[in-house]
């Protein structure tokens, strides 16, 4: 007969102090980026290539990717007169 271990259980204290998630700045790019295409103006491909320090072909990349493939949000593009596209998260 083999000798059984004694397995140790851990207890997980549990927050209950609610989050505060809307007046938190986001910690990582994907959610900069995120909060960017929020904006009632939106944001162009330039802007958020420059704040995040990203390349554009990676910022075409998370928004159609990540953003629109794995979370499933509705990016919408519009050109304005100067020839940019301003792309916003539609609700």
């Amino acid at each position: 007969m083999s000798k059984q271990r004694k397995t140790a259980t851990k207890r997980i204290a549990h927050n209950t102090k609610p989050r505060l998630q809307a007046a938190t700045t986001p910690k990582t790019k994907l959610g900069r980026l995120e909060g960017m295409l929020r904006r009632p103006e939106g944001a162009t491909i330039d802007q958020i290539a420059k704040a995040l320090d990203w390349q554009p072909h990676s910022v075409r990349g998370a928004i159609s990717g990540s953003l629109k493939k794995k979370l499933g949000f509705t990016v919408l593009a519009d050109k304005v007169a100067d020839g940019d596209r301003v792309y916003r998260i539609v609700a």
